[in-house]
């Protein structure tokens, strides 16, 4: 039994009428013998194999746009993430604040872009972030004002009562080099 032929005859494919490009041709060759040397193993065991290659920033294609952000200190995070490093830094920020009506209102603030963010599609991770209760955190700010103003109170005092022993101790030195200039007179008839 002979095989039907399914393709066309031998005549009808030529090699030679196929038109390649000189970049195509060269990259196949590169290709056929950097597999062909993987087989050999001769990639096998090279210094540095495994580890990250130390390239320059020229060579990324996103240098420019990284370099941006990293001068101007800019953040490309989801909001989610966003909200969450707020949300851990507002009591630092709350306790640079003088008054009660500016806390309020931060937190406020906050409390609204939570909200806001909320009420989007979520972009990342999820949105675990509650708003803040105001009069709770207001309540924290207050506690830590005042143990702030009672810290410093103390180290005032501290510093205060350090002061005076300095000056005691200094007044008694004086005394006593006042005592010994008396007793023993250097500039005499004897001496």
């Amino acid at each position: 039994m002979t095989e039907p032929d399914s393709g066309p005859p031998l005549t009808f494919y030529n090699p030679a009428a196929f038109a390649f490009d000189t970049d195509v041709v060269i990259a196949l060759i590169a290709d056929m013998r950097i597999r062909k040397a993987i087989e050999r193993g001769e990639f096998d065991n090279l210094p540095g194999s495994g580890k990250p290659l130390d390239l320059p920033d020229h060579h990324d294609p996103d240098w420019w746009f990284k370099s941006l952000m990293k001068r101007e200190g800019l953040v490309m995070s989801p909001p989610s993430i966003e909200l969450r490093k707020d949300d851990a830094a507002l009591d630092e920020q709350l306790d640079q604040l003088s008054n009660e009506v500016a806390v309020r209102c931060e937190i406020e603030q906050f409390n609204q872009r939570v909200i806001r963010a909320r009420y989007q599609l979520p972009m990342g991770p999820p949105l675990i972030t509650m708003p803040r209760d105001i009069e709770a955190t207001v309540a924290a700010w207050a506690d830590r004002r005042a143990a702030r103003a009672e810290k410093a109170r103390k180290k005032a005092e501290e510093e205060a009562t350090m002061r005076e022993e300095s000056r005691a101790n200094d007044r008694n030195r004086r005394r006593l080099l006042r005592r010994r200039t008396r007793r023993s007179p250097r500039h005499g008839p004897n001496a």
